[in-house]
């Protein structure tokens, strides 16, 4: 059962941290939409998908964001009792470590099971749905600009086409007229006409570049300024459209793969990937418990001298697990046994700060006269 101190606890630490998650989802969705807005613009995928790939994206950030949340949140509200004394009066009401440990480890219970799905199923899950996402969209016409029944201008081609109908998914269409103009050396400027009956939408292997296959249709070639137009009719009739730029850079194939893949695969970035998922709930518990000494102030201490501290503490974890992801990744570690020691290594400084500020102090014994 629950005492009144714990239930009250729970719901003060509870509250803070909610907060603290909602407050850092902003501004992981701010991150992202910024990412997603320069990924449409060089044209990785259109903007059609922006938002459910924003949303996707922001799920995916929740990983790296649960445990800093939980961290911040259990500190600003340890913290304020500090300050307005709640914990000073409570200590000397009688009320150990002990006292303060249980509703954080409950608290920790619940958030290191969220983070865990977050970060082993949901986050892997986004990302793999968003890039499926980004694929279908690519594959279809109107993610090339196109749309029924209105002229549209070619990107970077100079003409204009028009569709009379598209398919549900946009991969097909139905009568279709193409104008483009190109300049030669010697001669006026030609003016190509294409006219056709029905038409699909194709990509090449590498998904880089986009074509229209116009079937069974006519081609005229126009001379300006000069008579001798030519007509062919055609079978078949490929015409380009916008390439697909590609995002290598951020390109990850282990982040996008599910955990039991990761298990499977002997590859180093998979092994590295791996390694990173399964450290992230017990970086959330050993946050929370590194929260408790450091949120001890005075009231008359900075508002945030201790969450600056907190934020420093956490940025230098964070890199040496960074580092230790980055050795996994290049093979000069076949074992994520390094993190674990870190990870023990601060619950052990943790530990240590919590006996340091609960420890009985000596009597100072005044020397004769």
């Amino acid at each position: 059962m629950l005492s009144i101190l714990d239930r009250y606890f729970l719901r003060e630490l509870a509250q803070t941290v909610a907060a603290t998650v909602v407050v850092l989802l902003v501004v992981v969705a701010g991150s992202a939409f910024a990412k997603v807005l320069q990924q449409v613009a060089n044209g990785s995928f259109p903007a059609s998908v922006m938002f459910q790939v924003l949303g996707l994206q922001t799920l995916d950030g929740l990983t790296n964001m649960m445990p800093l949340a939980s961290f911040l949140g259990v500190l600003m509200g340890l913290g304020r009792m500090y300050r307005e004394s709640e914990m000073h009066v409570l200590s000397s009401s009688g009320m150990g470590p002990g006292g303060l440990l249980k509703p954080v480890l409950l608290m920790g219970v619940v958030l290191v099971a969220i983070t865990a799905i977050v970060s082993l199923w949901v986050g892997p899950w986004a990302v793999s749905t968003s890039d499926n996402m980004v694929a279908v969209a690519n594959r279809s016409v109107i993610a090339a600009g196109l749309d029924a029944g209105r002229f549209t201008d070619l990107p970077g081609k100079g003409g204009i086409i028009f569709v009379d109908t598209l398919s549900r998914d946009g991969s097909k269409l139905g009568h279709a007229f193409v104008e483009t103009q190109r300049d030669t050396k010697d001669g006026p400027p030609h003016v190509k006409v294409v006219s056709a009956d029905h038409g699909e939408l194709y990509q090449e292997s590498d998904a880089s570049d986009r074509f229209i296959t116009f079937r069974t249709g006519w081609q005229y070639d126009i001379p300006l300024g000069a008579d001798n137009w030519r007509k062919m009719q055609y079978v078949r009739n490929d015409s380009s459209l916008s390439s697909v730029q590609s995002d290598d850079d951020d390109t990850d194939p282990s982040h996008s793969m599910d955990t039991l893949s990761l298990i499977r695969s002997r590859d180093p970035d998979a092994h590295a990937e791996l390694a990173w998922r399964i450290n992230s709930p017990p970086l959330t518990l050993v946050l929370l418990l590194l929260a408790l000494p450091l949120s001890r102030q005075s009231p008359r201490e900075p508002r945030y001298g201790r969450l600056f501290l907190a934020i420093v503490t956490f940025y230098l974890y964070y890199v040496v697990l960074a580092l230790c992801r980055a050795q996994i990744a290049k093979g000069h570690w076949h074992s994520e046994a390094p993190m674990w020691a870190l990870h023990i290594l601060v619950i052990g400084i943790a530990g240590w700060l919590m006996w340091k500020q609960y420890a009985p102090r000596k009597a100072r014994v005044s020397a004769p006269a």
